[in-house]
């Protein structure tokens, strides 16, 4: 249930009300930004909302349970505040919306309405649309370990204990936002960087990552494929590290990184195939180890 404060109860129990939506988007990186559907800028919570933004919010429900409520927000690219490079490079992701309830004659009679997390954001011409959820969203995560055949460590981490192997790269060519040509990089074989994990640090994109989908040579130099289209756009001279790529197989971590004592699944788990076996006695059943 939203608490409301009294003043602005009394008010909205009145005949002509003067109420208005105010949105607070605080992202991870610390930018807070304010927007507002009044046609003037109102202080809400510290922080000021700018009216005419083109924001807009679809009808959010507040359900008992444990059930996920969600919304969403629309707005323009063209706002100086919200631009497509910010929503590309990941900057609203998991960004906290707050909504509150406004009254535009006296500021100070508010109240928090929702407040929920940035989820999928789409665009489409010059607009975004941002879906929200609860809070509750995080019931939905997995907490712990999970018993699977593949391993649930990243190459590299305390966990998996693979240090080393990262190489360094610069871009000679840029073929597309998702094709370039590289030099500085000497896999030991022709599939070594697949899946592998490609970290930019010098250029507009530095910071991000990306997952490289393949190799394949280029003349002297190697050309990769990447995962997600890059904005910015990649330029020639940008420079990266780059990890080799991982399937989370035990075979693979035996053969390609010699890694088999940290490897972090269970490989020899029975399946559906060991219980059909089970049942009609042909399997092998006498507690001995599966591999010598």
């Amino acid at each position: 249930m939203t608490a409301i404060p009294p003043a602005l109860e009394s008010h909205l129990a009145g005949e002509v009300t003067t109420h208005c939506f105010c949105w607070i988007i605080r992202r991870k990186d610390g930018v807070i930004q304010g927007f507002t559907d009044h046609d003037r800028t109102l202080l809400v919570s510290g922080v000021a909302c700018e009216p005419q933004t083109g924001l807009s919010a679809s009808e959010a429900t507040n359900s008992l349970g444990l059930g996920v409520d969600s919304a969403e927000i629309e707005g323009a690219l063209s706002s100086a505040s919200i631009s497509d490079s910010d929503i590309e490079r990941g900057a609203y992701d998991a960004a906290i919306v707050e909504t509150w309830l406004v009254n535009w004659v006296s500021p100070d009679q508010l109240t928090l309405l929702r407040s929920a997390r940035i989820g999928a954001i789409t665009r489409s011409g010059g607009k975004f649309v941002a879906e929200t959820k609860s809070s509750s969203v995080d019931l939905d995560k997995v907490s712990g370990r999970r018993i699977t055949r593949l391993c649930d460590a990243q190459l590299g981490d305390s966990r998996c204990g693979h240090i080393g192997g990262d190489q360094a790269g610069t871009v000679t060519t840029t073929i597309s936002d998702r094709e370039i040509v590289v030099s500085g990089l000497q896999p030991p074989s022709a599939d070594w960087f697949d899946n592998g994990a490609l970290t930019w640090i010098s250029g507009n994109s530095a910071g991000r990552a990306n997952v490289v989908l393949s190799q394949a040579p280029y003349g002297s130099a190697i050309r990769l494929s990447l995962r997600d289209a890059q904005i910015p756009d990649i330029m020639v001279g940008d420079q990266f590290s780059m990890l080799p790529g991982c399937d989370k197989s035990f075979a693979q971590c035996k053969t390609k990184f010699a890694n088999s004592a940290n490897f972090r699944g269970f490989p020899h788990l029975p399946g559906n195939d060991a219980a059909y076996n089970y049942a009609d006695g042909k399997g092998n059943f006498d507690g001995k180890p599966l591999v010598p």
